[in-house]
């Protein structure tokens, strides 16, 4: 029998979404950025947004998910090492993948908002 047998994806499966849960309860910023996500898809589809747009406002929002979530697990990481103890190469490495989370996120607001306000413009021409 395979080590990759169905049971062992499903058990893969509720690792991973155990690690969402925690991540919704442990991180502030993760729940947010979860409540900005919902936000943009509704304006998404109160503004029409194609099946592009929607490609598009996915792989943002999973890019600054994604981010928020290495991010925690390099700060868990770390602060499991260094056993909570001040080091300086430790606050470098957690800066800086801080520091990604940022890049993701203004990526996402820079591409998010030409996407919105190309839909919003037009409306706003017209007088809503």
């Amino acid at each position: 029998m395979s080590k990759y047998s169905e049971k062992s994806f499903l058990r893969s499966f509720g690792y991973a979404i155990k690690g969402f849960k925690v991540a919704i309860k442990s991180q502030r910023n993760f729940v947010r950025q979860i409540i900005v996500a919902c936000l943009a898809v509704i304006a998404g589809s109160l503004l029409n947004f194609d099946i592009l747009e929607y490609c598009i406002l996915t792989v943002l929002i999973a890019m600054v998910l994604m981010a928020e979530m290495f991010n925690s697990v390099i700060e868990f990481t770390i602060d499991s090492v260094v056993k909570n103890k001040f080091s300086k190469l430790a606050g470098m490495a957690k800066d800086m993948s801080a520091a990604a989370v940022c890049i993701a996120s203004f990526t996402a607001v820079i591409v998010g908002g030409i996407m919105f306000i190309h839909k919003i413009l037009p409306l706003i021409q017209r007088g809503l």
